[in-house]
């Protein structure tokens, strides 16, 4: 399978980009700058996969599923055991890698959104490991669906702040914290954990 990466300007032909405000374009310079660094330098891979392994407890086994590969016929199922990385989800693996990049940059608190807590919970501990303060905004609405991981968060030692606008969910979360990433972008890290924002 080929790789197709994006060009200098972060889009993949008329898709991509970058469209952000203007308070965050030496942020997100900054971070592309480091970014590339850290995928050429050996040593920061080396430690990168070290977390992945002592910390995070991967690799993770692939579980043959008899009973399901029999139910329906057909293709061998396996299940990829996520669900045994430290934290009960693969947010971690995310979570570590942007950490790792945050240190490098000197940054010294992590920011993020959350909506069930699985990203805020890894957030929260990889802070905790590498000693971010950290900062997490989740749905006020979420955060009643989802106390444990609020609990969770908070027994780590992060601040959990509640987005009360709109629905008041994930949405809501992520854009207090890019609201609060937008005030605070010279020594915070926005440890981003959905299928949102900007290039890289």
């Amino acid at each position: 399978m080929a790789k197709t990466y994006p060009d200098e300007r972060g889009r993949f032909g008329m898709f991509g980009g970058r469209y952000i405000p203007e308070t965050l374009m030496n942020a997100h310079l900054d971070l592309e700058h480091a970014l590339k660094e850290a995928q050429n330098d050996p040593s920061f891979i080396e430690e990168y996969h070290f977390h992945l392994k002592e910390y995070a407890g991967r690799e993770t086994p692939l579980t043959f599923a008899k009973n399901l590969t029999e139910q329906l016929g057909g293709a061998k199922i396996y299940l990829k055991r996520e669900d045994l990385v430290h934290t009960g989800a693969h947010k971690l693996n995310n979570a570590i890698g942007q950490a790792l990049l945050a240190k490098r940059m000197g940054k010294k608190k992590l920011v993020a959104e959350t909506g069930a807590g699985q990203h805020g919970v890894a957030t929260a501990t990889i802070a905790a490991r590498f000693g971010f303060e950290c900062k997490v905004f989740m749905g006020e609405e979420d955060m009643k669906r989802q106390a444990l991981n609020v609990f969770r968060m908070e027994l780590l030692g992060a601040e959990v702040i509640p987005a009360t606008s709109g629905s008041k969910t994930l949405k809501d979360a992520t854009n207090e914290a890019i609201r609060y990433w937008v005030a605070h972008a010279d020594d915070t890290y926005y440890l981003i954990g959905s299928v949102v924002g900007a290039h890289p």
